[in-house]
């Protein structure tokens, strides 16, 4: 299956575009809590399955990890359910605007 992708800098410009983005950071709790994009939602990696009725498949959801490695993961068990899902390339590590990040 092919995941399809988006980099990190075209995630940004929609942001600070006021477009509205579906977010799922599927970092554990600890990595998000310590800082995360603004308005991403936290699902880990190891309980999406148990939340798959909490995601919209109307929307595209742009997946987010540290790497790109959890989200690429995420990527491939959300598409073979139906799931408009896209892997943020690089992720966080690449992220361009810290202006955009938060942390609890």
């Amino acid at each position: 299956m092919i995941v399809k992708e988006i980099t990190p800098e075209e995630v940004a410009r929609r942001l600070r575009s006021g477009e509205p983005v579906m977010l799922l950071d599927v970092r554990e709790p600890a990595e998000w809590a310590d800082g995360h994009i603004r308005g991403s939602r936290n699902i880990p990696l190891g309980h999406l399955f148990l939340h798959l009725d909490e995601l919209d498949k109307s929307r595209e959801i742009i997946v987010v990890c540290r790497s790109g490695n959890r989200s690429g993961l995420a990527c491939e068990m959300l598409a073979a359910r139906g799931f408009n899902a896209v892997n943020m390339t690089g992720g966080l590590a690449r992220w361009p605007d810290p202006g955009l990040l938060t942390a609890m």
